[in-house]
């Protein structure tokens, strides 16, 4: 019997912006709420709009720069570079709905 495929979600709820050069997503996630699995195949920018605690669940085949469990605090305006190859769950661990912009890089 052949080993299912593993299935991904969607890094973030929506796409607003495509082009050849880059894809823009949106998330929003409220207090509590955990994205799905999803693996970054992209470079990208984090910038954070609104919240005030996020953390990040790697799973154990995670290529990307965080490869244990984070938490850490929101800064508006705060924008992160990451490099591609992260397969984790976003969570939402603070009392405001966190809001983010993620800008993936094409080569």
């Amino acid at each position: 019997m052949a080993k299912a495929e593993r299935e991904f979600g969607a890094i973030a709820d929506k796409v607003v912006f495509e082009n050849e050069r880059v894809r823009i997503w949106e998330l929003r996630l409220p207090p509590g709420a955990k994205g799905p699995v999803h693996r970054h195949e992209l470079d990208h920018l984090l910038i954070q709009l609104d919240g005030d605690r996020v953390a990040v669940h790697p799973e154990p085949d995670t290529a990307g720069p965080y490869a244990e469990y984070l938490e850490a605090d929101v800064f508006p305006g705060n924008v992160i570079y990451v490099t591609r190859g992260g397969v984790e769950v976003a969570h939402n661990i603070g009392k405001r709905t966190y809001h983010e912009i993620i800008v993936e890089l094409k080569d």
